[in-house]
């Protein structure tokens, strides 16, 4: 059984951090891509953050870049987003996403983590 498990979430006061978790089973997970998308009220879906199998050369959405870093423990099978210096409109839904990087059409979704930023 597939599962997904983000935490970490939760209110925090503008300029603060979080570091959120996924933990990850039922797949082998060192052929997955592994994200970060997050999703705010009103509004669609977005990237967050990508990290390859290897765990190198990640990739962030400009409006994070900077601010998030995205690592990975292949042996844990574990994914984290740290998120420094946030924002109120860092106030989403986070979800992490697993897609196998030799069958693109298999991949699998978190139930969501919410960050608030707000004083």
């Amino acid at each position: 059984q597939v599962q997904l498990v983000e935490s970490g979430g939760g209110l925090v006061q503008p300029g603060g951090s979080l570091r959120l978790s996924c933990a990850a089973s039922g797949f082998t997970f060192s052929t997955y891509i592994m994200s970060w998308y997050r999703q705010a009220p009103g509004k669609e879906r977005e990237l967050v953050a990508r990290i390859p199998i290897t765990g190198s050369s990640a990739n962030y959405a400009d409006s994070v870049k900077g601010r998030c870093t995205i690592s990975r423990d292949n042996a844990k099978k574990m994914v984290y987003l740290q998120m420094n210096s946030l924002k109120s409109e860092d106030t989403a839904v986070y979800y992490c996403h697993a897609r196998n990087a030799m069958a693109w059409a298999q991949n699998y979704w978190g139930q969501g983590t919410q960050v608030t930023v707000s004083s």
